[in-house]
């Protein structure tokens, strides 16, 4: 560990050491990037230049405790500094591990309903009003893609996208399959039925450098409808794209203009493939993430909303809190915080989650 901080902190000073030049102050871009840089690096290397002072005091201490005279207040300052070192030191191991290049950005989220039939829509309708209120409280943005409603309410399929500060890095966790029990407003006998609907979630990647050949699509163009299959729009402006070599699909039908439609779709469709393109070389190369928090596969089972006992489980975690209600009104943090916590702790031990 010690090694890597020396080199980070020669990095950074020779960094500084470039931001003097006059001809790398002449270069807009260079000063940019080596200031990102060295603004990166920064509370690292300040954070190891305390833990050194702070290793140089004690050591200083430790040589008082031969002193009789100064033994017991020499002792008395050697423990406390041993105590913050160790606290120091954890706060350098959090520091070393590797960032999230993604925790910054936007992101799409995609809801379907699952197994359940009508219920599993209207649960399905329920998960996206929560992530609304989520993100209202967080000042973030939505901005709707496509939307399929159930016939009996909620949602069989709907995308969006969530823009704003740090969307990924709280909502990466949610990706996976969510579970509901509940006596559904179907339901006559009042019997208690499980249904489910999954999330997924994507960041959102810089599209324009991706390529897609023409002949790689197939694009279908139809009316845009509303609830109860009523149209919104008399012209063929919704959009669904096919992206042949990977049976990718994707619809966009918010815009009124087709070629805009198109356009969002497009994007879309880069950013499902580069998504698919990144899980698929992560397994390969053996670099799937140690902790699964975060990365669940659709059909991984994440989470129970038990409606009979108010009660939401987290099964990554075996984290529970009897606060259901809440968190469907979008009090998410605490669900959120110790699956975040939890992610810390097995990057730290190196551990594999099952």
């Amino acid at each position: 560990m010690f090694e890597r901080l020396d080199a980070i902190t020669t990095k950074y000073n020779e960094i500084e050491q470039k931001l003097t030049n006059p001809e790398v102050m002449n270069d807009y871009n260079l000063v940019k990037k080596l200031s990102k840089e060295a603004s990166d690096l920064e509370i690292t290397v300040r954070k190891y230049a305390e833990y050194k002072k702070i290793l140089k005091q004690s050591e200083e201490a430790k040589t008082l405790m031969n002193d009789e005279d100064l033994k017991e207040i020499a002792t008395l300052e050697y423990e406390a500094l041993k105590e913050k070192l160790e606290n120091i030191k954890k706060e350098l191991e959090i520091l070393l591990i590797p960032k999230d290049e993604n925790d910054g950005k936007n992101i799409i989220m995609e809801i379907r309903g699952a197994a359940g039939g009508d219920e599993a829509n209207i649960f399905a309708g329920d998960l996206y009003r929560m992530y609304t209120y989520y993100a209202e409280k967080n000042g973030w943005k939505i901005e709707e893609i496509h939307a399929q409603e159930g016939a009996s309410g909620g949602y069989s399929q709907i995308e969006i996208m969530i823009k704003g500060s740090d969307v990924y890095k709280k909502l990466k966790y949610e990706s996976g399959s969510h579970r509901v029990q509940r006596v559904p407003i179907t339901e006559t006998g009042g019997r208690i039925h499980t249904s489910t609907a999954t999330v997924l979630v994507m960041p959102e990647v810089e599209t324009s450098n991706i390529e897609i050949k023409e002949s790689d699509i197939k694009m279908d163009v139809y009316h845009s409808s509303g609830a109860g299959g009523q149209s919104v729009n008399t012209a063929n402006s919704a959009v669904r794209l096919t992206h042949i070599p990977t049976g990718i699909v994707v619809t966009c039908q918010t815009e009124r203009s087709q070629l805009r439609n198109r356009d969002r779709a497009m994007e879309l469709l880069k950013i499902k493939i580069e998504d698919e393109k990144r899980q698929k070389e992560e397994k390969e190369l053996g670099k799937e993430r140690k902790s699964k928090i975060g990365t669940g596969d659709r059909s991984e089972k994440i989470r129970t909303y038990n409606y009979p006992q108010n009660r939401v489980t987290d099964h990554r975690i075996n984290f529970s809190t009897m606060t259901l209600d809440r968190v469907m009104e979008g009090a998410l943090d605490p669900i959120i915080e110790a699956l975040q916590t939890e992610d810390l702790r097995l990057k730290l031990a190196g551990e594999t989650f099952e």
